[in-house]
């Protein structure tokens, strides 16, 4: 049986993928602002560190693997939690978490999107993220749109999985990172009652080519494959699991 840590675990993809580890007979340590084995807002820094603390308390022989699914949307209203939940978090969590990974050689599946490709992101904003300079990324996330804020923060966060990849092979722990499309969460809800989201979303959904939203089980799948034995040979890949979207949108890209 093993031992896995789960952010954002009581909603969308963090629930699914964490019924889903507990449907195959393992624990989960659950992350979340809200029912949750651990209690945190994990866009303070400090709360971040103590997270870590308890999971190292809780998990002494080491963890089997790390999924960081806690993230927020381009609807949300405070701009600077984009930054601070989609990347600083994750980063911290991963650097913070490895030698417990290292112990079991588990596995990583970051969160990244579909949307990290769709569009040209502000390229200081997404360095500053890269660099882990917080005070930068701050400001300039104040400078660009909710989709440029999202999108950069997912963008930056897949091309430090590829950048930090090879460091964490050598440890033992495969890292990869699935690309949702359009899922079924809160957050896509949010971003439908949204009056500067609405429609746009309405035509992403209609535009999917395999004719129906993802679900937080879809990307529950893919998690739980790369967890598994089954991609032992895989570290720093980005599956996307869009309904053909990105084939799409990039079709000379690969």
């Amino acid at each position: 049986m093993g031992l896995y840590v789960v952010t954002g675990s009581a909603s969308g993809i963090g629930d699914a993928v964490a019924k889903q580890i507990r449907a195959e007979g393992h624990q989960v340590i659950g992350v979340d602002i809200r029912d949750a084995d651990i209690v945190a807002d994990l866009s303070d820094e400090a709360n971040c560190e103590s997270v870590i603390t308890r999971i190292r308390e809780l998990a002494t022989d080491g963890i089997d693997g790390l999924i960081p699914c806690a993230g927020v949307g381009p609807e949300c209203p405070r701009p600077a939690l984009i930054p601070l939940v989609n990347f600083f978090a994750v980063v911290a969590l991963v650097n913070g978490l490895l030698p417990l990974l290292e112990r079991k050689r588990g596995a990583i599946v970051l969160i990244s999107s579909n949307s990290s490709r769709m569009l040209e992101y502000d390229e200081d904003y997404m360095q500053a993220l890269l660099t882990e300079d917080r005070e930068k990324a701050l400001r300039l996330v104040e400078t660009v749109d909710g989709q440029g804020a999202y999108g950069g923060s997912k963008q930056a966060l897949t091309r430090w999985m590829r950048k930090t990849n090879a460091a964490v092979a050598g440890c033992g722990v495969r890292m990869n990172a699935i690309a949702p499309g359009y899922t079924e969460t809160g957050m896509t809800a949010s971003g439908k009652s949204d009056p500067r989201f609405r429609e746009a979303l309405k035509q992403f959904v209609d535009s999917i080519p395999i004719g129906r939203p993802g679900m937080p089980a879809d990307q529950a799948d893919a998690v739980l494959f790369l967890l598994g034995g089954k991609a032992g040979f895989i570290s720093g890949s980005v599956l996307f699991v869009d309904g053909g979207h990105d084939a799409v949108f990039r079709p000379d890209s690969y």
